[in-house]
């Protein structure tokens, strides 16, 4: 199983990264170009992604890229924070917008896609424990108190169990990415997650043993 790391951010807030004060509009749309397609690249091809590849295909020069981004350690930390901070974000947009069982749902789907579109990463993402520890020192599950949050909201609401524990259903998530790439493995992991609710929601609002 591979291990997710996240940083916790600050309660209620949007995702943020940190930018230049004063940096001109077309930088920005470079930044975010350059983090776009290098979250797509290290996917693919993992931390050997070519950096001269990610500024061709965003357009810029290989200069803008180390202008932005000095090391390739610092692209796939800041492709990294970027990506965890708009999973994490999906959860309250889907709480705004779903019933709290289907909004958990919903974002169960997302982050299973997420986790297995990031496979090429994981080796950037061990390399960056090892070599930057501060990055991860304060790393305290964000995405743990995203699904926290939805969990608590659809067993308040009897939606779902309410002897759940999120941590135990993260664990299942993780185990669906683990399951070896084949064509179907998108379809599967559907049904799987789809699996999970049927057993988060049998017996919502009976009283269960602790």
């Amino acid at each position: 199983m591979e291990q997710i790391l996240v940083a916790k951010p600050p309660e209620n807030s949007e995702p943020t990264l940190p930018v230049a004060k004063g940096m001109r509009a077309d930088a920005r749309r470079n930044r975010e170009k350059l983090l776009e397609v290098a979250a797509a690249v290290f996917s693919e091809r993992g931390i050997e992604g070519s950096l001269e590849d990610i500024a061709r295909r965003a357009g810029v020069g290989i200069g803008t890229l180390y202008r932005h981004f000095p090391t390739r350690e610092h692209l796939v930390e800041v492709v990294y924070r970027r990506e965890v901070e708009s999973l994490c974000a999906a959860a309250g947009e889907l709480s705004l917008n779903h019933a709290p069982d289907v909004a958990l749902e919903e974002w169960m789907q997302r982050f299973v896609g997420y986790i297995a579109a990031k496979r090429g990463m994981a080796n950037s993402l061990r390399m960056l424990v090892n070599t930057n520890s501060e990055l991860f020192a304060e790393s305290s599950g964000m995405v743990s108190v995203a699904l926290r949050n939805l969990v608590e909201a659809a067993a308040g609401q009897d939606l779902i169990r309410r002897d759940i524990d999120s941590t135990d259903l993260l664990h299942a998530l993780f185990t669906i990415y683990s399951i070896p790439d084949a064509p179907d493995w998108h379809e599967r992991s559907r049904r799987l997650v789809k699996l999970l609710m049927d057993g988060l929601r049998w017996g919502a609002g009976a009283k269960h043993a602790p």
